[in-house]
């Protein structure tokens, strides 16, 4: 009978938590913890495991909570644009097939992705996580172009940051073939046997965060609570430095948060704590 009560009980949880999902959010946090038992400020557990597809270039699969991407680097040669000829390139890519999630639809890609994608080439950019000088081959005739493609096989929210997380990793176990010009042929040869890392100078790496119901800063938010957020800040760091700061939603800008809560200043706070997941998640990757 008690087995039949638990059953009973958890389908009306469910119920619960699809006709009013606000409000279901909004009786856990009162208890200060989430529907995924982690309390508002709790990271989910991230795993990175590099060099997992031997056909690619480099690689990483990472799992941030039930969130899964995984990141393949290919190489390519080509002619360098007539205005930047030491110049090679770096073209970023996301996928979220409908495998990963019923809220993805087939076909090509979607809103979501291509702002991801948008998203990750700025950090990129402003990152200068690699500078596209270091993938000339010869000034003018051949460089190396980098196609970064991440695929999200799982979809549980913050795909952003494991998107981030996978990217740097993928570039880290990245090898680039030794290459020789031969002026006479015109043509390039690449050695088999003999490959280089490449040069990377920074290790750029997002936090997100999420604002609920005014006062309520939620680290990592799910796929479940973020069309429950008024506002999402998305802080990109390398070491010390803040390589962006990005704010979206409608709810109160970071000051109107300030003064109506005891709370210390929303972006302040996001600073904070993304500073200190940044040494866990730089260890992590360190020891990957």
């Amino acid at each position: 009978m008690s087995s039949i009560d638990s059953s009973s009980s958890n389908m009306d949880a469910v119920i619960f938590q699809r006709l009013h999902p606000k409000a279901y959010l909004e009786r856990f946090l009162a208890e200060g913890v989430r529907p995924d038992g982690r309390n508002p400020d709790v990271w989910r557990d991230l795993k990175v495991n590099v060099g997992s597809i031997t056909t690619a270039d480099g690689s990483a699969l990472v799992r941030l909570g039930n969130t899964t991407v995984v990141c393949g680097v290919k190489l390519e040669i080509a002619e360098p644009d007539l205005s930047r000829p030491n110049d090679g390139f770096i073209v970023p890519n996301v996928d979220l097939p409908a495998l990963c999630s019923p809220r993805f639809k087939s076909g090509p890609p979607g809103e979501e992705a291509q702002i991801i994608s948008e998203r990750l080439n700025d950090m990129i950019i402003a990152s200068k996580i690699l500078s596209t000088s270091s993938l000339c081959i010869h000034p003018g005739k051949f460089v190396w172009v980098l196609y970064i493609d991440v695929a999200c096989i799982n979809y549980d929210g913050n795909a952003f940051d494991a998107c981030s997380v996978a990217i740097t990793s993928a570039l880290q176990n990245t090898r680039l073939p030794k290459a020789t010009y031969n002026e006479d042929k015109n043509q390039v040869t690449c050695s088999r046997t003999e490959k280089i890392p490449l040069e990377l100078k920074a290790v750029p790496l997002a936090f997100t965060f999420g604002l609920f119901d005014s006062n309520q800063v939620i680290n990592d938010p799910t796929s479940f609570e973020e069309p429950l957020l008024e506002t999402t800040i998305c802080i990109v760091l390398n070491n010390d430095s803040i390589i962006s700061i990005q704010q979206v939603g409608v709810g109160p800008k970071p000051s109107e948060i300030n003064k109506r809560s005891d709370h210390l200043n929303f972006t302040k706070r996001c600073i904070e704590m993304a500073k200190k997941r940044q040494l866990e998640v730089v260890k992590l990757l360190t020891n990957s």
